[in-house]
């Protein structure tokens, strides 16, 4: 007895890990495997750090110059190339600091952390954009493994069919025509599914490409619900980027306008002379900007003129976001409504026309090819309402997964 409780215990033990590794995957694990391994993202956020780093040096006052000279050093003469016999001779050190203000670095910083949201957002789209890829390629997936299984199911029609027509045959109650076309039916269906198979593993080729799994037991994908317009238009992330680009171009702007103003040079020096005092010198190096109408200002137009750029690409980004958000939703409410026309007028006269066929083939009424027809109808409308399914969650999946998650902005 004792025996055959370890027994159990043990089988019960290695099905355990069993079972859960036969659990099918869902949507949601299918979009974290994606985003954890996507390479797209691990280099947008390798800019994200490089551009960091640099606008935390951006702020920083200019290295010190450190100059070393020797001045007014003979070489002609019986005094040449003598340090202590000619008394202008002087051995001097210098040090300089140029001065830029307060005001010119927080604009220049300002500019670098453009910069850094600029390519954080180009993070968060290269992010989005691998969880729309793939619940797409999941999508795709779960729905051609459904058109599987209606094409087995028809194979196995056809296989019947051909079976009963066959005994039909050598019971002298059924004819060579009858299984000849029933032979040519079967061989259809088994190409039918083959095609499907290889439109599976397609499939299956893509979703692995994103989450690094070959599985082809997927849970249903329930597609979260699309956002309001609005939302899905503040987080696009092509409206996002231009958005980025459009305060980048401003603080560029800014930086440019400032530099009408240039920065002071301050200068000490220490010199040596030999048999006579050593000398002290302190100096202040002004650029004059003599044409600024000629080079600042024309350095801030052209700054300007790319916010102008920017702003009618950011607009016409919205433009476009708000068309595509437009044209989806149209488009899956057409789908759904059609679907509910198509199970009314199409799928549910189908069904009662193959329950139709069987029934009078059952009561000596109806013929077998009947049976047949009507069975494969019903699975070629199902087969159609699949791709149907499928368009919708497609287009759900585009409007939920497109935009931008604000946690990924972090």
């Amino acid at each position: 007895m004792c025996s055959f409780v370890s027994r159990a215990a043990v089988l019960a033990a290695i099905s355990v890990p069993l079972a859960c590794a036969a659990a099918p995957i869902t949507l949601p694990e299918a979009l974290q495997l994606a985003v954890q391994r996507s390479e797209a993202a691990r280099a947008g956020r390798a800019s994200v750090v490089s551009a960091g780093e640099a606008a935390q040096a951006v702020g920083q006052l200019p290295d010190p110059v450190l100059g070393l000279s020797l001045e007014n050093w003979p070489v002609t003469g019986p005094d040449r190339f003598t340090t202590t016999r000619e008394n202008m001779t002087m051995k001097r050190i210098a040090l300089s600091q140029e001065w830029v203000s307060a005001q010119k670095r927080s604009l220049r910083s300002g500019a670098a952390n453009a910069l850094v949201a600029r390519e954080a957002a180009g993070v968060a789209a290269a992010t989005a954009d691998t969880r729309l890829q793939a619940a797409l390629a999941y999508i795709d997936v779960y729905y051609a493994a459904e058109a599987v299984k209606l094409g087995v199911l028809n194979e196995r029609h056809a296989r019947e069919a051909l079976e009963t027509a066959r005994a039909r045959l050598s019971s002298s109650a059924g004819s060579a025509t009858d299984v000849l076309a029933f032979s040519s039916s079967q061989g259809m269906a088994e190409d039918d599914t083959a095609d499907l198979r290889q439109q599976l593993a397609s499939s299956s080729i893509v979703l692995a490409r994103w989450t690094g799994r070959t599985t082809e037991d997927l849970s249903a994908p329930n597609v979260p619900s699309a956002p309001p317009e609005q939302a899905f238009l503040d987080a696009h992330p092509v409206v996002l980027a231009k958005q980025r680009e459009l305060e980048a171009a401003r603080q560029d702007a800014a930086v440019a306008a400032s530099n009408r103003h240039p920065n002071w040079t301050w200068q000490v020096a220490y010199g040596q002379r030999t048999g006579f005092s050593d000398l002290v010198t302190l100096g202040v190096s002004i650029p004059l900007p003599v044409a600024p109408a000629a080079r600042q200002d024309r350095d801030t137009a052209a700054k300007l003129a790319l916010i102008d750029k920017a702003e009618a690409e950011l607009a016409e980004a919205t433009r476009a976001a708000q068309a595509e958000y437009r044209q989806l939703a149209s488009e899956q409410q057409h789908h759904i409504h059609r679907i509910v026309r198509y199970e009314a007028t199409v799928l549910a006269p189908a069904v009662q026309r193959t329950a139709a066929a069987v029934g009078g083939y059952r009561s000596g009424q109806g013929s077998l090819g009947m049976v047949f027809e009507a069975r494969h109808a019903e699975l070629e409308a199902r087969r159609k309402l699949l791709g149907m399914q499928r368009d919708i969650a497609r287009m759900q999946a585009q409007l939920a997964f497109r935009p931008v998650r604000q946690e990924d902005l972090q």
